[in-house]
């Protein structure tokens, strides 16, 4: 059975468009023991100011105690964050063999540029070895203006 971790910041309506994202390994013939099968972004694209969350439908051969999510952002080529989060935040452990899912919820600033961004995801056991690492693109949208409105 998938198991999720509740977050402050999950406000899931089914009104809201929830989107499954293309994404690549970051080395393509690597063996990773976790084995991503899809990213939902919801919504999407993302709205500046509002809450987005990330779910990660994902598989493991073997059981995870602990570990990181390190999170890194581009945009048009350039750096611009990185963020580390306790993979137990994210998703209920003990991980046991099989499914499950890592969900990650957080509100951009009004501020964040519109466009498109890459992310890259590695995912860390307790012992700091890679278990996976994905890239994908995420889309933020503007925030329409009182006089569009």
């Amino acid at each position: 059975m998938s198991r999720i971790a509740i977050l402050p910041l999950l406000l899931v309506f089914s009104t809201i468009v929830r989107a499954t994202t293309d994404v690549q390994y970051c080395e393509e013939n690597a063996e990773y023991e976790v084995k991503v099968k899809e990213v939902n972004i919801s919504p999407n694209p993302i709205a500046q100011g509002e809450p987005a969350t990330f779910t990660i439908s994902a598989t493991t051969g073997r059981g995870i105690t602990g570990g990181k999510l390190v999170i890194e952002v581009t945009y048009f080529g350039w750096h611009i964050h990185s963020e580390t989060h306790e993979l137990c935040s994210e998703t209920t452990c003990p991980v046991e063999t099989g499914d499950f899912l890592v969900a990650h919820s957080q509100v951009l600033p009004g501020y964040t540029p519109p466009g498109s961004y890459s992310l890259q995801m590695k995912m860390l056991d307790a012992q700091k070895k890679e278990l996976t690492c994905i890239k994908f693109s995420i889309d933020i949208g503007s925030v329409p203006s009182v006089a569009d409105m």
